[in-house]
Parts: C-alpha cells; structure tokens; sequence
C-alpha cells in the first residue's frame, strides 16, 4: 500500500479488482458525489495528480485515483497482451462500475489520456466529460508521426522501448538514473526535486513494474491500425505548449475527431503541465466539468 507520508487528510486508499486485475486506489471526496476518475501517465503513478485531487474532491467530486495496471501497488499482469488498448479501456469501465457509477468524467495526462481517448471511443454513454492532457489520439498517433519528420525524432524513445530486456536495463540500472534524467530533462526547471523523484523510483523498483510500463508501448505499436474513432462526449484538451514528447498538430488533429471539443494551449508549460502549473489546471477542469456539490 501506499507511504502513508504521501496521503493527505481526508485521502482514503484501498485495493479492489477491475476487470480481473487487482488495483491500488486512492480516493477522496463523499462517496455519493459525481465520480470523476484521473489517470496517471507514464512513468508516473497515482501520486502524479497530487496537486489536483483536493481542488476537485472540494468543489464536490468523489475523486478516485487508480495506479494502473503494472504500476506502482497496482497487480503486475505479466505478457504484452495484457496490456492491449482495449483491455486498459476496459479496466477504467470496470472501476466505474465498482463505484455503481453509470456515468463518470474521464481525466487522462500522458497515457492515461491515450485509454481515456479509446474510452471515449468505445464507450461514449459512459462518460459526462473527457479531458485529455498532453496524450495523443490513439487512432492518429503514427499517421502524424509518419507525416512529421520532427515528430518521428521526438518519438523515437518508443521505438527504443520495443526492444526485449535493454530498455528495462538502460532505464532502471543505478537506481533509474536515465529516468529520473528523462523526466528531468522534460521538465520545466525546479518541477521535480530529488525527494519527488525517489518517490517515482520507489515505484518504478516494485518487482516486475518496469516491465509493465513498456509494455503499454509494446503493446500499442502492435495493435491493428484502423479508421480514427470519433470522440462524442464533451472534450478538453489541455496541450503544454513547449511539450517535448508531443508537437501540437497531434492535439490538433486529434480535436477534429471530437464532436464537441476544444483544446487550450497552456503557455510556458511543458508535458508534465499538471504539475508545473497547477492552479491553471485545476481552474480549468473545474470549469469545464463544473461544480456539483453533492447532487447527482
């Protein structure tokens, strides 16, 4: 379970099954509030929407906050396949439904954006409200990186991590140097300090997770390209304008498959945007998802 020095007052954490895989959760806000759910990205875990949890559970939601699967206290499933776009869907679909929410509002950065595109996707009459941070459209992603010579240099750390055992060695050898650098170096200056970064190492060493986290990007290049499924529910984009993972034409593109959507730039913000500019952010989703006290 979590380090009981990272809950705040007021933050619960439990362990229940979703979709057949054992999830770690933290959760604060009345239990019979409008459930919103936030999705951490890559290599991040529960812990990445510190700064977000409290201004939502106030304004009156029922915040819950998985570690997704392979991450952190989260179960391990162990193979490729397991971490197949789908079956991550499928596991957020599931978490609702273990809170007996019929609907929910999505929040995803990085790749919890990526699942919470293909939920909006498969399941559009689950959702109140989507908002995606710094996470492309899983129907457009490589269309834009073949088309954008700059875009493909950027994401070639992902083609790096489909090679067996050497990205798992690379990343996690002296104590995850290379990642901590990787997260420094995509950062505005001062966003993570070391004690931040021990506390990612801390769950990047849980036995088998590092594994589970590439294995989101193995498992994506080998799916089935296919037509880009339109987006339905009501849709923000939040974009780190000096993102260095991500050009913008991907939000772009990814805001004309959205049938009612809008995407907002947010100046001096790189990808980690949640973390550098809270108070922005946390403006911004109470405004587009509201403010529902405790009514249904």
């Amino acid at each position: 379970m979590a380090d009981s020095a990272l809950l705040e007052p007021g933050w619960r954490e439990t362990m229940l099954t979703a979709n057949g895989v054992r999830l770690h959760v933290v959760e604060a806000g009345e239990p019979d509030a409008p459930l919103v759910l936030l999705l951490h990205g890559f290599p991040e875990f529960w812990w990445g929407w510190r700064r977000q949890i409290n201004a939502l559970a106030e304004v009156g939601y029922h915040v819950v906050v998985p570690d997704l699967r392979g991450y952190n206290d989260s179960e391990v499933p162990q193979g490729v396949a397991a971490y197949q776009l789908d079956i991550l869907a499928d596991d957020v679909v599931a978490l609702a439904d273990a809170y007996d929410a019929d609907r929910f509002h999505l929040v995803g950065h990085d790749w919890g954006g990526v699942i919470s595109w293909w939920v909006a996707a498969r399941h559009p009459e689950r959702l109140r409200h989507l908002v995606v941070m710094d996470a492309p459209h899983p129907g457009v992603w490589l269309r834009q990186v073949l088309r954008h010579p700059s875009q493909a240099l950027r994401s070639t750390y992902a083609a790096f991590f489909q090679l067996p055992l050497v990205p798992e060695a690379v990343l996690g050898s002296f104590n995850f140097t290379a990642l901590r650098a990787m997260m420094r170096r995509t950062a505005r200056e001062g966003t993570f300090d070391p004690g931040d970064l021990d506390r990612y190492a801390a769950a990047w060493s849980h036995p088998g997770s590092l594994t589970g986290m590439l294995n989101y990007y193995r498992a994506l290049v080998r799916r089935e390209e296919a037509p880009p499924a339109r987006i339905t529910p009501p849709t923000l984009i939040l974009w780190g304008e000096n993102d260095a993972a991500l050009e913008l034409h991907i939000a772009e593109r990814a805001l004309e498959l959205c049938d009612d959507g809008r995407l907002v730039v947010v100046e001096n913000a790189s990808h980690w945007l949640h973390l550098e500019q809270p108070h922005r952010i946390n403006a911004e989703l109470v405004d587009f998802l509201g403010k529902p006290g405790l009514s249904r």
